[in-house]
């Protein structure tokens, strides 16, 4: 088989299946990510999922997340270079490409809700006027998020245009 799972097995240690691995993964980021926050004097927990085929890795605070919004930036822009940061300390050790996914005080989370939303309206205007619609530029997670919420409503988009540009097309059925 050549879907990503078979493939990532195919890649781990032998004996180290995937879940396994994206554990490992999320124990790396984890510890790298305790030692940032150590550094940074900020002070946060750090909770690790799994889902579908990446580690989830988040990083909340005890009631007060204000704190914290110094490591999301405007936007996000603090939070993905410090998911890339993190991806890079996990190759580091692991020798192979992380596709982990880190949020910041549910920054994330409530933007995977909005999108989720941009995309299923954007669905319905399609539907009802029978004409595309092209979104603003986006980011890789924010456009998956938006395909998959138009792939939910029953259409199909596409992807156009070049980064930092790129954006979302919802197409008529």
């Amino acid at each position: 088989m050549t879907d990503g799972i078979t493939s990532a097995v195919d890649t781990a240690p032998a004996g180290e299946g995937v879940l396994a691995r994206l554990e490992r993964e999320g124990d790396i980021a984890a510890d790298y990510l305790e030692g940032l926050l150590d550094i940074a004097d900020l002070d946060g927990d750090i909770d690790m999922d799994v889902e579908g085929d990446r580690a989830l890795v988040s990083i909340v605070g005890e009631g007060d997340d204000r704190t914290l919004q110094r490591l999301v930036g405007q936007d996000g822009e603090v939070l993905e270079a410090l998911q890339e940061l993190t991806r890079l300390a996990v190759h580091r050790e692991t020798g192979e490409r992380s596709r982990l996914m880190l949020d910041v005080a549910g920054f994330r989370a409530r933007k995977r809700a909005e999108l989720a939303e941009l995309g299923a309206d954007a669905a319905e205007r399609v539907k009802s006027s029978g004409e595309q619609v092209k979104l603003r530029p986006m980011t890789p997670f924010e456009r998956k998020v938006v395909h998959d919420a138009v792939a939910a409503a029953g259409l199909r988009s596409e992807s156009e245009g070049e980064e930092p540009q790129r954006c979302v097309v919802v197409l008529p059925a």
